[in-house]
């Protein structure tokens, strides 16, 4: 299913003295074709995240249309976006995302039963053990490393089968060995799975895995 973006930007209000706006991403267009990954890098600041969170759904742009195959995200009402974005999209926060009241298992099965298509508990188990922290499926999230965390966060992300993939810094806090599993894992998922794969990094290493490159400083795509 391909992404959309059709001249979206976002501002902010910025009250400094005299009115003032803030442009996190100037106007631009960019379509997210399925089946391969496209990785967006740049420095931290360049409005990168609020890029992803507009093609997601989770952020109203200020300008401009973002199509999911054809439908207008935002022109749907709240309910049926959230549907829509539980259904088919899956997005790898950049931040801690972790219930930290369930276990590793528990935080990974939440968002099918969250959206009524529940996965079972041994399709958990194979994603966890294929990003090799199978043995913490019983642990809490506060034992867990940062690179271990951000594993989790990836197989709660690929156990729904979305057929849109949205990350960002997944390898932010992995070693290079789990760099290569993650980011083969998300490259498996658009050429053999056929999906929607855009990865938001500052990390070189994910440019070996990438169909098309772009660069985003100053909320400026190029």
């Amino acid at each position: 299913m391909t992404i959309r973006a059709e001249n979206i930007s976002k501002r902010y209000f910025r009250k400094t003295g005299q009115a003032n706006y803030f442009e996190a991403v100037k106007p631009l267009s960019l379509t997210l074709e399925e089946g391969a990954v496209t990785v967006l890098m740049g420095r931290s600041g360049g409005g990168k995240t609020t890029l992803l969170h507009m093609l997601s759904g989770l952020l109203t742009p200020t300008g401009g249309k973002v199509w999911l195959g054809d439908t207008d995200l935002y022109a749907l009402p709240d309910a049926r976006l959230s549907r829509l974005r539980g259904e088919k999209i899956g997005v790898v926060p950049q931040g801690r995302s972790a219930i930290d009241t369930l276990t590793v298992l528990e935080n990974v099965l939440l968002p099918g039963r969250l959206c009524g298509q529940p996965k079972s508990r041994e399709t958990a188990l194979q994603w966890l053990d294929t990003l090799e922290i199978g043995h913490l499926a019983e642990a809490r999230p506060a034992a867990l490393s940062g690179g271990e965390l951000r594993r989790m966060a990836i197989a709660r992300a690929l156990i729904q089968e979305p057929q849109i993939l949205l990350a960002d810094e997944p390898t932010g806090d992995l070693d290079d060995a789990s760099t290569h599993l993650a980011l083969s894992l998300l490259q498996k998922a658009a050429h053999e799975g056929g999906k929607t794969v855009f990865l938001v990094t500052h990390e070189n290493d994910a440019r070996d895995y990438a169909d098309r490159l772009y660069r985003m400083d100053d909320g400026a795509l190029r």
